[in-house]
């Protein structure tokens, strides 16, 4: 769309109710339609949004297929989705459509680290197990032979991903003594690994293999999907814990569910799932995994941040330049 036709008061449909100050922001700005209900939009519900509006702001939960994107008519222009994950959207269809596509990276970095850093401590330590003891009553004083869980200091902690997330869950890992391995797509240069006390393991197989706690911090790509599988499950050492406060399409939940049942692997801690919100009745009964509802990034300061990064992208396309967080490369 050439910057004359752009619209000077776009439309703007947000498919799940943001930070009050966001949502009123938009309002100003914009021809805005917030969503106060917070109920999630189906599949018809994104539909029609999309044939009513300039600019959609949806979030990492709704799936916005080829078809929907090939259907939708000319007046949907841009994509500016709330979050840093990109693959609840077809890109591809979106690159063919010329519909400009941005998101908010960045902003939930420390957040999820933080989140991250938790779960790392908690899980090996038993904390949910410790705090549902005591809520039960059945707590009967201290003993020397109870709740026992494994120490951190001296393990080692493999992070595969080592962007913005991965590095910052390394700086954190480093204040409790734990010896920090990576995979990555690249090595990160030698000045990056020294400010992070990391050493990088170009095999992946051989991080699995060797490291008493893996966390994982990768986008959900055909590459990565499934990545942790039956085969590399089998790798971890007995009493290897796995994180994941990425995405749950990283792992496959049967293998991990069975290592877990069968007490194969020391545990795991788990902010994802593969069928959000549908979570997998097996794990609810697992007394070695510690189970978030998809927190890592729900803070305040976090979330109302990401609302004004996606109302900047708004702005800046409206005003007819560049968005900084365009996704998509060459378009304007």
């Amino acid at each position: 769309m050439p910057d004359s036709a752009r619209p000077t008061n776009p439309r703007v449909i947000i498919t799940s109710e943001l930070a009050d100050a966001n949502q009123k922001r938009m309002c100003e700005l914009f021809d805005a339609v917030p969503n106060y209900t917070d109920k999630p939009f189906s599949r018809d519900d994104l539909i029609a949004a999309m044939a009513d509006c300039d600019v959609l702001v949806p979030t990492v939960t709704d799936q916005i297929d080829a078809e929907m994107i090939a259907n939708a008519p000319e007046r949907l222009r841009m994509i500016a989705s709330f979050g840093a994950g990109i693959d609840h959207i077809d890109l591809a269809a979106a690159r063919a459509r010329k519909i400009l596509v941005t998101n908010t990276p960045g902003v939930f970095t420390e957040d999820t680290a933080d989140m991250t850093m938790a779960l790392i401590l908690s899980t090996p330590r038993r904390l949910s197990d410790g705090e549902k003891l005591i809520r039960s009553g059945q707590w009967e004083g201290w003993k020397p032979s109870r709740m026992l869980g494994h120490c951190i200091g001296g393990k080692k902690l493999g992070i595969i991903g080592m962007g913005r997330i991965g590095q910052a869950v390394a700086r954190r890992a480093s204040g409790f003594g734990l010896s920090i391995i990576y995979h990555n797509r690249r090595q990160l240069p030698p000045a990056v690994e020294e400010s992070l006390r990391a050493n990088y393991v170009a095999d992946l197989d051989d991080l699995i293999r060797t490291s008493d706690i893996i966390t994982l911090h990768c986008p959900h790509t055909a590459e990565t999907h499934e990545m942790i599988n039956a085969e590399r499950v089998a790798m971890m050492k007995a009493s290897t814990y796995l994180i994941n406060t990425a995405r749950g399409d990283l792992v496959n939940e049967d293998a991990l569910i069975d290592a877990l049942q069968n007490e194969k692997i020391g545990g795991a801690g788990l902010d994802v799932y593969q069928n959000e919100p549908d979570i997998d009745p097996r794990f609810l009964k697992l007394k070695n995994t510690i189970l978030l509802p998809h927190m890592g990034s729900a803070t305040f300061e976090g979330r109302e941040a990401a609302g004004e990064r996606v109302i900047t992208n708004i702005r800046v396309w409206a005003d007819g330049h560049r968005p900084p967080d365009q996704v998509l490369e060459g378009w304007v």
